[in-house]
């Protein structure tokens, strides 16, 4: 039967509320198939707003994968402002998608990508406004299958209660899988109902179903073990590596938003994964080993992308993307290819020691040269061996000494606040840094108009990486630290001026802290927090860090046990059954050598190290270089 479109009675609604274009669909490169012809159908959610969540990368390739399947459809969703969310519960409107407005929990599989766990209330709305139980428990025949993933969901204990499965590292290949489980157990007459379909999910080793696990705890209140409480179900859930992405270029059609979001460009994943081995990066540690795409790839993607949509730039996205081991080829061959036209090309957050000027020349050839931004992370140099940020003040003054005297004349410095073993002179190094930046630009140029913004972000320890066993820096503790930096930087006369500084409070960093470390009794905070009008947490003006707490106190959940707490070698964490492919014997080793500032090589360079990733889940490392050139495009 088809299913009807919400768009009548959403529509009567949105000349009340802001931004209602976000709510509309109709975009150029979306997909609106025909209901009664699919036999599995997808509703995909960013659990944020429209303006965040449209240019997501992973939300775009799965639904342009789905969609390509036969019988099969995928459509999207969004976390709906609480303007739009009164109006809907006022008049009775479901939580919908934008293709088609249909309802989501007409749906067979709702799928919700988390990049970050402050997304976790915004998937409760989006439930509870479909319609669905909140508690998976709950949950009939008629309910879709509520699945996670994205990097938030490698420890997706916190909100176990609210998901029926998880599914780690790449989706490209397993949401076909799990299309194929879903259609097959539907052509049967879905046998065994919803226990079933989920028991052959999680029977594969590759989804996650939180409810065929118990977890005991001792008196103290540590988990004491995580097992499977039925047969044939694996005591460990693998993540998913997919190898040989030249074989997967998308996005192919990349969606053009018909509302303003934050990012207004075609985006190229250039390669995936990460060695160097920073400590405090998750999504580094989880997403390994390395897969280039070759360049040819690269530049078929951009001309296919750019034809496509028509975005004037482009941006080629990896967690480093300067690495790619033939970046100066990819950007001389664009830059070529490009030149003349309206087309620019952009390049992410770059490390200090892959720099270098001509790449940042051919970058800026067909476009302006904005900004610079950096990431030394740490303040100090003892700093940035404690996290094995491999770059030296020299590293770094060079770099961007070079950068002021090609014309360049801002530069952003990202650092953290709140690191293991991190001490106030530490982050005081941070003003002394910015300090030298400016005066070696004014003495290399000859220039007084030289900016420098000082970015700085809060530490929360993550799963799977090095530090999560680490305390957090209790948030009286991060802002001191801050204060006292912003107050050396606004009492400089000859450089304050100069140097910017932007940073976030400690509180939410707590609050991120009890999300990313926490297990299953935490759900209960989530649900309180929720149920008190928490939405959005990941916006500074809808985040209320008391609600949290007050939340925490209902829920009799400790926050400091979960954040400030440093944790034991033996000490069974609420994701060791779930599998990153690290060695826990490595990441242990990595956190001892982190406490005694010994820094560890990028295995991609060096000998294997081994961090167990490639040997556990059958992969390698996959470098060029190819030895191949692009050629510009013959103009018609």
């Amino acid at each position: 039967m088809p299913v009807e479109s919400l768009f009548p009675r959403l529509e009567a609604l949105l000349p009340r509320v802001q931004k209602p274009i976000q709510y509309v669909g109709g975009e150029l490169n979306s997909t609106v198939k025909d209901w009664d012809e699919a036999t599995v159908r997808w509703a995909l959610m960013y659990p944020d707003a429209y303006e965040v969540g449209l240019p997501n990368q992973g939300v775009q390739i799965l639904y342009e994968i789905l969609n390509e399947m036969p019988e099969t459809l995928a459509e999207r969703t969004y976390a709906v402002w609480p303007d739009l969310e009164a109006l809907m519960r006022a008049e009775g409107v479901p939580q919908f998608t934008v293709d088609a407005h249909r309802p989501v929990r007409a749906f067979d599989v709702f799928g919700v990508s988390f990049s970050t766990e402050l997304g976790y209330t915004n998937m409760l709305t989006a439930l509870d406004l479909a319609g669905i139980p909140l508690v998976a428990a709950d949950r009939g025949d008629d309910d879709p299958i509520v699945l996670a993933g994205g990097h938030a969901a490698f420890n997706p204990e916190p909100i176990a209660d609210f998901l029926d499965a998880a599914v780690l590292g790449d989706g490209e290949q397993i949401a076909i899988a799990i299309t194929e489980v879903v259609r097959e157990w539907k052509a049967e007459g879905s046998p065994g109902g919803r226990d079933e379909l989920l028991m052959r999910l999680a029977e594969s080793g590759g989804v996650y179903v939180p409810k065929f696990y118990d977890v005991d705890y001792h008196p103290d209140g540590r988990i004491r073990r995580v097992a499977p409480n039925r047969p044939g179900v694996p005591w460990r859930v693998h993540k998913h590596t997919v190898m040989d992405l030249d074989e997967w270029p998308y996005p192919k059609k990349p969606l053009v938003p018909l509302a303003e979001t934050v990012h207004e460009r075609f985006s190229v994943e250039i390669f995936r994964g990460c060695t160097r081995g920073c400590r405090f990066c998750q999504a580094g540690m989880i997403t390994r080993p390395v897969r280039e795409r070759s360049i040819t790839t690269i530049g078929d993607m951009v001309e296919a992308g750019v034809k496509a949509s028509g975005f004037n730039e482009v941006g080629l996205l990896s967690l480093s993307s300067a690495d790619h081991s033939e970046i100066g080829d990819i950007a001389k061959g664009l830059a070529d290819r490009y030149e003349g036209t309206n087309t620019s090309l952009s390049l992410p957050s770059t490390r200090v020691d892959a720099f270098n000027i001509d790449l940042a020349n051919e970058f800026s050839r067909n476009g302006r040269r904005s900004g610079l931004t950096f990431a030394p992370e740490g303040g100090s140099e003892r700093m940035r061996k404690v996290i094995n940020k491999m770059v030296t003040e020299e590293d770094l003054i060079r770099t961007v000494t070079t950068a002021y005297t090609q014309g360049w004349r801002q530069v952003k410095l990202y650092f953290m606040c709140g690191l293991p073993t991190e001490e106030d002179a530490d982050v005081l190094g941070i003003a002394d840094l910015a300090r030298k930046v400016i005066k070696a630009g004014r003495e290399a140029t000859g220039s007084r108009d030289i900016r420098c913004t000082v970015s700085i972000g809060g530490f929360v320890p993550k799963p799977h990486t090095p530090f999560q066993w680490a305390a957090q820096a209790d948030h009286e503790t991060v802002d001191r630290r801050l204060k006292a930096l912003k107050d050396a930087l606004r009492g400089d006369k000859e450089y304050g001026r100069a140097i910017g500084m932007r940073y976030h409070d400690g509180k939410p960093s707590i609050v991120e802290g009890l999300l990313s470390r926490g297990d299953r009794r935490v759900g209960g905070v989530i649900r309180a927090v929720w149920e008190d009008g928490g939405r959005f947490d990941g916006w500074s003006e809808h985040f209320s860090y008391q609600r949290w707490m007050d939340a925490a106190a209902k829920a009799g959940v400790d926050v400091d046990w979960y954040t400030t707490r440093e944790r034991e070698e033996n000490e069974v964490l609420p994701w060791d059954h779930l599998d990153a492919g690290l060695d826990r014997e490595w990441l242990w080793q990595d956190w001892q050598d982190a406490i005694n500032d010994v820094e560890v090589e990028d295995c991609r360079w060096t000998p294997c190290y081994d961090c167990g990733v490639c040997p556990t889940m059958g992969t390698e490392i996959q470098i060029g270089p190819t030895g191949k050139k692009l050629l510009p495009l013959t103009v018609v």
